[in-house]
């Protein structure tokens, strides 16, 4: 069998596979987080063929997937994993948590706020969020990745 190298490796080179995780986390957390805000907007403007996610005649917000993907994150956490696995793990963690963060206004107030004063409660939840992580990241920087890492990675 030939192993294939992860494309987290190339994506990030010299960061060391348990670390890869959190960084694939904030990344995920981030760029979700904006795409989110944006597809929102879309919506919000009218823009054709951009829609609510209905079931049923109700709306689904999206904090709805973002727990069932945290959830799902949470099980696969529970045992012993691969630094590739390590790395999936890490960014659908950072995508589910910004789904949930980007309603937290919603989950706080129990209304739909999310384009009204109160809805800012979730931008300024986010930004913290990016800006914490990003700065605990970028002080802890961590070991490179050494050759002895090099057994962490799989296919």
């Amino acid at each position: 069998m030939t192993s294939h190298p992860s494309p987290w490796l190339r994506l990030l080179p010299g960061i060391s596979p348990k670390r890869r995780g959190f960084v694939l986390a904030w990344w995920g957390f981030a760029l979700t987080f904006g795409g989110m805000r944006l597809l929102t907007w879309l919506i919000h403007i009218d823009v054709a063929g951009i829609g609510d996610m209905q079931a049923g005649g109700g709306h689904i917000h999206h904090y709805v997937w973002g727990i069932l993907l945290l959830a799902a994150v949470g099980a696969a956490g529970l045992t012993d994993r691969s630094a590739r696995a390590r790395a999936w793990i890490g960014l659908a963690y950072g995508v589910g948590l910004a789904l949930v963060v980007d309603e937290a206004a919603l989950l706080i107030s129990l209304e739909d706020v999310y384009w009204d004063t109160q809805g800012g409660i979730s931008v300024a939840l986010a930004i913290a969020v990016i800006a914490v992580a990003g700065s605990v990241l970028a002080v802890t920087r961590g070991r490179r990745a050494s050759k002895n890492d090099a057994h962490e990675e799989d296919s």
